[in-house]
């Protein structure tokens, strides 16, 4: 125990002293606001991108007003006094993003699909589909009127539905706890995977490198390999806990200064220029859906669920770690170990997909319930589908087979490092990983 103690130590002080390790750890977090606030910058851009659209109507069907929609992005021109082919180019030349055209047609069918867009490039899919939204919204306005039907009496006749959800008891809920329910299991999910792959990989590494400088050969003289290879799975998953929680901290002041810098308030979504009623009317709505859903989330197993994400993201990374701490015994180098990841990784993704696919529509449905109990997918499958309520009976069956696969497979994983951590110069197959394991 005392030996596997110091492997523990060593392996945790080698990372964490490490010079990339320091830098990642601090710089990672800045990297991640900086990339987030990039894309939103850019999106933001993109978005609010003034097109102008030069349009002909041949058919006389369109007034200037039945342009003016909430698009705030686009600006119509109307050039309907030109021909087409002169408004082509016209737009061409000028400084125009394309040019509509509606042909001359008195059937509102046939004109509806006959009507195109000339444009240098391909027109971006948001643009287009505002168009197309105001040439129905006319278009439709006017079927109506030739087969006679009362434009207004329609519009009045239109009814909004919202289902106020409730308990048996009467409570109120919230409709958006689901989607923080989701938000959980999926951050909670792609966060282990990525951990997985993270830290395995440097747990690989570690042993290849060790390997390949022969040192390898002086420690197994005094400690088992079961023992150095143990130690090298804790070891660099402390390392990777002390840097993910550093990670928690430095995000959490970094968005502490955002909001005391750009006065970011929650409270504050109500217009400037608003009466002192209409604020009261806007706080007190958004009063009620927010106490509603806090009640909500005080209701959730917030115990069990931190208790489940500590329980799977140990036991997902031990098992997975094990399993790449054997991949790094049995080769030279990292180009050798191509051929044993894919059975590594097709797991992980697997549990990925089925997260997304089934576990959110339906967290209870089959599918979701088998692949939560099966060792090598349960670690993220099954953290998608706690925050929805699992029957204890399941969580004891995956936590059991979950400890169970794991000491199976860290004993083959021993037996295999035991063999090829010696084991030089020839690239190994799994016929010889299987020999390995009779040993």
């Amino acid at each position: 125990m005392d030996k596997l103690k110091l492997i523990i130590k060593r392996e945790f002080v080698a990372k964490v002293r490490n010079k990339t390790f320091i830098v990642m750890t601090f710089l990672s977090p800045l990297l991640m606001v900086g990339m987030i606030a990039l894309v939103a910058i850019l999106t933001k851009s993109s978005l609010e991108k003034k097109h102008t659209i030069a349009y002909v109507d041949a058919s006389n069907m369109f007034a200037i007003n039945d342009f003016k929609n909430d698009d705030k992005t686009i600006e119509y021109k109307n050039i309907s006094a030109t021909d087409k082919e002169t408004a082509k180019r016209l737009t061409q030349e000028g400084e125009y993003y394309g040019l509509l055209y509606i042909p001359n047609d008195t059937k509102i069918d046939e004109l509806a699909k006959n009507i195109q867009f000339f444009s240098e490039d391909s027109p971006n899919m948001v643009v287009l589909e505002s168009i197309e939204r105001t040439l129905k919204d006319k278009l439709q306005t006017l079927k109506r009127k030739e087969l006679g039907i009362d434009v207004k009496l329609l519009e009045n006749s239109k009814v909004n539905v919202s289902i106020k959800l409730l308990n048996y008891s009467g409570e109120r809920t919230s409709k958006l706890i689901n989607g923080l329910k989701m938000a959980f299991g999926i951050g909670a999910g792609y966060l282990l995977m990525m951990f997985i792959i993270i830290y395995g990989n440097m747990v690989m590494r570690s042993v290849i490198e060790e390997k390949t400088s022969r040192i390898i050969e002086v420690i197994i003289s005094s400690v088992k390999p079961f023992q150095l290879m143990l130690g090298k799975v804790i070891g660099t998953a402390s390392a990777g806990l002390l840097q993910f929680f550093i990670w928690s901290i430095v995000l959490s002041i970094i968005m502490v200064i955002a909001s005391a810098i750009f006065g970011v308030e929650m409270s504050t979504n109500v217009p400037l220029h608003s009466t002192p009623e209409q604020m009261e009317l806007v706080k007190n709505a958004m009063g009620s859906e927010i106490e509603i859903l806090v009640t909500e989330i005080w209701k959730l197993p917030l115990g069990l669920m931190f208790f489940m994400f500590f329980f799977y993201f140990l036991g997902g990374y031990l098992l997975y770690s094990s399993i790449y701490a054997a991949i790094g015994a049995a080769v030279d180098n990292e180009t050798d170990t191509q051929q044993f990841m894919m059975p590594v990784i097709l797991p992980l993704m697997l549990g990925v997909y089925i997260g997304f696919s089934s576990v959110i529509g339906d967290p209870h449905g089959t599918i979701a319930t088998v692949f939560s109990m099966i060792p090598l997918t349960s670690p993220i499958v099954m953290l998608m589908r706690i925050p929805f309520g699992v029957p204890w009976w399941q969580l004891v069956v995956s936590m059991s087979l979950l400890i169970v696969t794991f000491v199976g497979v860290i004993w083959l994983a021993a037996k295999i490092y035991r063999v090829g951590i010696l084991m030089y110069g020839k690239k190994p197959s799994y016929k010889e990983l299987y020999k390995w394991l009779k040993y």
